[in-house]
């Protein structure tokens, strides 16, 4: 497993969790976060025994977003990372799920700030867990910035439009609550249960057949801006091989024997 001094990477099972690992900051992103959050997706992609994500952050916030201080020009720190971004000058979009889409589904887990970056990044997962007092928000605009990491496209396709301009043009905070009522969380949970919550998702997504939970993810963004007819007819393209694997096979035997199926992507 990878990881950097900012971002922690360990297993709970066939769950990666990916901790965002620089509390005195409020996790606000770095260099070497950035870095260790690409590393992650694509440890899960490439790793068949993963077969969920979960995003946290660590010290009781989730993302401030980015590091003002180096957009100042103080400087950021992980600068031995550099040549990461040189070699991938799209990496930092990778990290923030803006040009990168895992194929495993992907959980976040939120205690405490998600603002800006953070609720940027937010928007690249595909469930969301939250404790009832995070804190969620873009407020590029009150700093006379433009929310670049793909709001102004997401947000709108995500939640009702008037919600997805009011938080793009306001730049005030929303509870957890006000979040879950517009669509931009699943759910709320009691302050400090956000990440058990997650991983309790996270179990029941490990206990189906995983090449059909990839296909089903894919399948949803896939469609998501298809004509209904056009996504009915990629929808069989994703789905029909699906049924034709030794997962299904054995989903198929379980339910008959009545037992849990074992299931071993093929």
């Amino acid at each position: 497993m990878g990881g950097t001094e900012h971002l922690t990477v360990q297993r709970e099972g066939a769950t990666l969790v990916l901790t965002l690992n620089r509390p005195d900051a409020k996790n606000a992103l770095s260099l070497s976060m950035l870095v260790g959050l690409y590393d992650g997706w694509i440890e899960a992609d490439e790793d068949d025994a993963v077969r969920s994500v979960v995003l946290t952050g660590a010290g009781g916030a989730f993302c401030a977003g980015m590091d003002l201080k180096a957009l100042a020009g103080q400087g950021m720190e992980g600068e031995h990372h550099r040549d990461r971004l040189k070699a991938d000058p799209d990496l930092h979009w990778k990290a923030m799920l803006r040009h990168h889409r895992p194929r495993k589904p992907v959980i976040a887990a939120v205690e405490g700030y998600c603002v800006a970056g953070g609720t940027e990044i937010l928007q690249g997962t595909d469930i969301r867990v939250a404790g009832e007092s995070a804190t969620f928000g873009l407020f590029e605009v009150k700093r006379g910035l433009f929310p670049i990491g793909g709001s102004t496209v997401r947000l709108q396709r995500q939640i009702p439009r008037t919600h997805a301009l009011e938080m793009l043009l306001t730049g005030r905070p929303y509870t957890a609550r006000e979040a879950a009522d517009i669509g931009l969380i699943g759910h709320v949970v009691p302050d400090g249960t956000a990440l058990a919550k997650a991983l309790e998702i996270a179990e029941q997504i490990n206990a189906c057949g995983p090449l059909a939970v990839e296909a089903v993810k894919a399948s949803v963004y896939e469609t998501a801006e298809m004509t209904e007819t056009d996504g009915l007819a990629s929808e069989l393209k994703r789905g029909w091989p699906v049924f034709d694997t030794a997962d299904a096979r054995e989903g198929a035997r379980a339910f008959a024997e009545k037992r849990l199926p074992v299931y071993r992507r093929a």
